[in-house]
C-alpha cells in the first residue's frame, strides 16, 4: 500500500468508526464479506455500517457492490440477512479492482454496546475485532492491544470463549484479517483489525533517516516534517497507532508535545541526552502538564540496547514502540516465562 493509500484507509476506518460510536444508540447494521471469488488482491476487514433511515458508513471492495450492500446495510439494522453480489469485469475495472468477482455478503444488526465500542476501537486506531455467527446470530466484539475488553455476546459462554481465542489468534499474526472458523456445531466470521504504526520523524539528521528505513522494512508508514506547523498538525490528528519520534530539540516543538500528551494518543518519544530531557521536562511542567501527562512520553526514546550508530538507534526505538504496542517492557524473552509469539 503507498503512503496516501495507507492515509486514505486510516482516515476510512475513523469515519466508520466515528459513525459507528455515533448511531450506536439508534440501531446499527453491518455488511461484512463472508466469502468472495475474484477481484484480485482486496484487503481483509471489509466492513459498511448503516441506519435504518439509509445513512451509511464505510466502503466494501471500493464501491463496486453498492447496489447490493446499501439495501443491506439498512435492513440488517432489524435482521440479519444474506446476500449475493456480482460485479462484471467493466465495472470492476472502473471501480479500481483487478478484475469481475462476486460476494457472499452478511448483514446483521449490532447492538449497542459492541456497536460503540468498535467504533471507539476505530476511530483511535486500537486493535479490534468482530464477531458473529455465519448467520448473524448475536455479535461480540473484542477491544485492546491484547483483544482483553469483551462487548456483547454470542449467546453462549462457551461460543464467546471460541471466539475470543480465534480472534487473539489472528491478531498475534500482526494484520488485519478476515475468516470463517469452525466453531461449536458451525462456523464464525471473524473480522480483526490490526492498526499499522504510523511514523512521524520531526527534525533531520542520520537518526530520522535510519528510522524511515527501519519503519519501511517493517511495513510501517512513515514520513520525516522539519517544520513547526506541518509536525503540528500532524500530531493533531494522531490515532493510538500513530509514532511521533522528536528529533528536533528546539524549544519551539515543546507545544507539539503539551497538545499531544494532553490528548493522550498515539506513542510520543523524544531523542535528547538526560540534560535535554531535563530541561524539556522543566519547560513541560511550566508549560501546565501534570506528572501523569508527563508519565506518558518516552524520552530518552528507545529501548537501552547499547545502541552506537544511527541505525541502532532507530532499531532501539521501533523495539520499543512494538513493546508498548502489546503491553510489553522490552526485556530479554529468556528473562520472562510468558508466551513467546
Amino acid at each position: 500500500m503507498t503512503e496516501a493509500g495507507g492515509a486514505a484507509a486510516v482516515s476510512e476506518l475513523r469515519e466508520l468508526g466515528a459513525a459507528l460510536r455515533r448511531w450506536a444508540p439508534d440501531g446499527v447494521g453491518v455488511v461484512r464479506v463472508l466469502a468472495r471469488h475474484g477481484f484480485g488482491t482486496v484487503e481483509s476487514g471489509q466492513l459498511v455500517a448503516g441506519t435504518a433511515g439509509g445513512s451509511v458508513a464505510g466502503v466494501l471492495y471500493r464501491g463496486a457492490l453498492d447496489d447490493a450492500v446499501l439495501p443491506l446495510a439498512e435492513a440488517a439494522v432489524s435482521a440479519a440477512h444474506t446476500r449475493e453480489a456480482h460485479v462484471a469485469e467493466a465495472a470492476a475495472v472502473h471501480a479500481g479492482l483487478a478484475c469481475a468477482g462476486g460476494a457472499t455478503l452478511l448483514g446483521h444488526p449490532l447492538p449497542a454496546a459492541p456497536a460503540t465500542a468498535l467504533g471507539e476501537a476505530l476511530e483511535r486506531g486500537v486493535p479490534a475485532a468482530l464477531i458473529s455467527t455465519v448467520q448473524g446470530a448475536g455479535a461480540i466484539v473484542l477491544t485492546g492491544p491484547e483483544l482483553g475488553s469483551a462487548h456483547g455476546s454470542l449467546g453462549a459462554p462457551e461460543l464467546d470463549a471460541q471466539a475470543a481465542e480465534a480472534a487473539r489468534g489472528l491478531l498475534r499474526r500482526g494484520a488485519t484479517a478476515t475468516e470463517r472458523v469452525p466453531a461449536g456445531a458451525g462456523e464464525l466470521l471473524v473480522d480483526v483489525w490490526v492498526p499499522k504504526p504510523s511514523v512521524l520523524v520531526a527534525g533531520a539528521g542520520a537518526i530520522g533517516e535510519a528510522l524511515l528505513a527501519q519503519a519501511a522494512l517493517l511495513g510501517w508508514e512513515a514520513r520525516a516534517e522539519t517544520g513547526l506547523e506541518a509536525v503540528h498538525s500532524a500530531v493533531a490528528g494522531f490515532t493510538d497507532a500513530d509514532v511521533l519520534v522528536l528529533l528536533d530539540h528546539a524549544p519551539a516543538f515543546d507545544v507539539v508535545l503539551v497538545d499531544a500528551l494532553r490528548r493522550g494518543r498515539g506513542f510520543i518519544g523524544a531523542l535528547g541526552s538526560r540534560r535535554t530531557q531535563a530541561a524539556r521536562r522543566e519547560r513541560l511542567l511550566a508549560a501546565g502538564l501534570t506528572e501523569a501527562e508527563l508519565g506518558r512520553m518516552h524520552g530518552p526514546v528507545g529501548l537501552d540496547l547499547g545502541a552506537r550508530t544511527p541505525a541502532e538507534t532507530a532499531v532501539s526505538i521501533v523495539a520499543q514502540v512494538v513493546a508498548v504496542r502489546y503491553g510489553r517492557a522490552g526485556s530479554a524473552l529468556a528473562a520472562g516465562d510468558g508466551r513467546i509469539g
